[in-house]
């Protein structure tokens, strides 16, 4: 049967996989991963990889891989709804055994529509003489034309229907309007009025480049002074970067995660297009994914106040278990990065971003300012802490390191604190042991694995299609790029071709693509490939993109053996002429 959607969505995100798979196989990290021995086929060294950024699996020994339906299904035999509702039992939800998600399809591609026509209004309403104030804080804030192009701010004028009207002039209802979350509806008449009113615009724009709610913040001091988009059809804060759409694309290797809209656009401005926001939350462990997809390290900026070291802290844990490295902006005369870079330039802010601490040093700096080391109880209350933050680094080399300069610096014996690291570290040993004892670990037999033929005759190609196809799942804003390049028909493989097919119809259909999505248009050895893919998936790079474009262009305009073999000698020569020109 099919079931809606928005349900396997949310069963998805009930159903995190690494909790999921470590109830059947004991998993060890490895980076930003986890590793264990595959429970479908034998193995002594472990192969078997589960990426949480991705909500995927892979095992590189014998090809398994697939999303977390995809497990339930091979590891307990389970056909497609069966191991759904086996998951939704395990999450405790109920499974709509008759749903229709045609409407929710219809709804959702007129609430996008919706989003565009609002963000084109509010950029109207900004550079209107309306906007006048606003354009002024804007500017006020050294914000250039350029940049507030680039983004697309806005304004929303004081009033409850100026928006609506011209919305519902569009064709749209009221109740499609508040379920687009750009329009509230009175308790009193039941009519739908302007959500966001007398504020500066910032549009959140997913990964495709739609635009998918709003933030919006007052002029003045009034409360609340930022507002977002209500949770919609197409927008959940808690699952969303702003600004993401744009630092995917930097080449650097790290992300900075600020606190507001406006430090991301005045750092993308200063030349860090690298940079993004949470919207209005703390960090979630679904931010946290998608940074981990895109970064191997991340610098928190967060405000200097009690709040941003809080939401710091609270930081740390959802990137260690992706295996991000972290580092912690120090923001000396400023409140923020938007103030510093005001203050003291660009170039400064680089130095500061270089010389950025680490969680390490972070944490023992904050558990200094707590304890007063010039007294014997001050001191070892701070050692009974630092040795817990110094037990969770993980290379001996640099605990050693930190246990001597800590000895060091406060009079105590090297000895004494790595006593204390180890006795910790012990204990904590022992709780994991305990815990990986009570982990099921089952073995089923290998899956049937067939070599495509068409895979072999053309190795290049079919390298270029398996990049290709990671690249454009990884950045899904580029399918227009491919579709107006590539057809389905370019794909000399016939796996590629499906899989292709199948990532166009997910993207178009709900923008961001997932293994689940594509599991109800892809087999099994289809999934588990589309697996592999992602797990090996290069940076992005547009030229590597246009290279792959180009080879299965200029592939599958060649003829095949057969067709040359019919040649006469005419045509032999002339083609043999166009390869010699590197025109074939």
């Amino acid at each position: 049967m099919a079931f809606p959607q928005a349900f396997l969505d949310e069963l998805k995100n009930r159903s995190e996989i690494t909790s999921v798979i470590s109830s059947y196989v004991n998993l060890r990290r490895s980076s930003r991963n986890l590793v264990g021995l595959c429970p479908f086929h034998s193995e002594k060294s472990p192969s078997f990889t589960v990426f949480p950024e991705t909500q995927s699996y892979y095992c590189f020994g014998c090809g398994a891989g697939g999303d977390v339906i995809t497990f339930v299904r091979n590891i307990e035999n389970l056909d497609y709804p069966e191991a759904v509702r086996f998951l939704a039992q395990r999450a405790g939800m109920t499974v709509p055994e008759n749903g229709e998600d045609d409407a929710a399809a219809r709804l959702k591609a007129r609430v996008y529509e919706i989003n565009r026509l609002a963000a084109r209004w509010f950029f109207d309403r900004l550079v209107a003489p309306e906007g006048e104030a606003a354009r002024a804080y804007l500017l006020g804030r050294k914000l250039t034309v350029q940049t507030i192009r680039h983004f697309g701010l806005g304004w929303a004028p004081e009033s409850f229907n100026l928006l609506t009207d011209y919305l519902k002039g569009q064709g749209y209802t009221d109740r499609e309007l508040v379920t687009a979350g750009v329009a509230g509806q009175s308790k009193k008449t039941g009519r739908a009025y302007d959500y966001f009113r007398g504020r500066v615009m910032f549009p959140i724009i997913d990964l495709r480049g739609s635009v998918i709610g709003f933030g919006g913040r007052v002029l003045g001091d009034e409360k609340p002074k930022y507002l977002n988009s209500p949770d919609t059809p197409v927008f959940k804060k808690t699952k969303n970067l702003f600004a993401l759409n744009f630092a995917k694309n930097s080449k650097e290797q790290r992300l900075i995660l600020v606190e507001g809209n406006v430090d991301v656009i005045t750092l993308h401005q200063a030349g860090f297009t690298n940079t993004v926001a949470t919207l209005g939350t703390a960090l979630t462990d679904d931010q946290a994914r998608l940074i981990a997809g895109y970064a191997k390290e991340v610098v928190v900026a967060y405000d200097s106040d009690g709040a941003g070291r809080k939401a710091t802290t609270r930081a740390f844990s959802f990137f260690d278990e992706l295996g991000v490295k972290v580092r912690v902006l120090n923001i000396p005369g400023a409140k923020d990065p938007d103030e510093y870079i005001k203050k003291f330039g660009a170039q400064r802010f680089k130095m500061l971003l270089d010389e950025s601490a680490s969680v390490t040093d972070y944490k023992l700096s904050e558990i200094a300012q707590k304890n007063d080391v010039s007294t014997p109880s001050g001191k070892v209350g701070y050692l009974k802490e630092a040795a817990s933050v110094l037990a969770d680094i993980r290379s001996p080399v640099e605990r050693d390191v930190y246990i001597r300069k800590l000895g060091n610096d406060l009079g105590v014996s090297h000895e004494a604190i790595a006593e204390q690291v180890k006795n910790l570290l012990r204990r904590r040993r022992k709780a994991q042991e305990k815990q990986d004892a009570d982990n099921l670990v089952r073995s089923v037999s290998r899956p049937d694995r067939k070599e495509d033929p068409d895979r072999t005759a053309h190795k290049k190609a079919a390298v270029c299609e398996d990049t290709l196809l990671s690249l454009l799942y990884k950045n899904p804003d580029k399918l227009e790029t491919v579709t107006d390049k590539l057809s389905e028909d370019d794909f000399v493989t016939g796996q590629n071709r499906r899989v292709f097919e199948a990532l166009c119809r997910v993207i178009r259909e709900s923008g961001v693509p997932d293994l689940t999505r594509l599991s109800a248009f892809l087999n099994d050895a289809d999934l588990s490939h589309m697996s592999r893919l992602i797990a090996t998936a290069p940076p992005f790079d547009s030229k590597m993109l246009e290279d792959c474009i180009r080879e299965l262009k200029t592939t599958a305009r060649a003829p095949d053996e057969t067709a040359i073999s019919k040649m006469d000698d005419d045509a032999l020569a002339s083609y043999i002429d166009q390869l010699k020109k590197g025109k074939k």
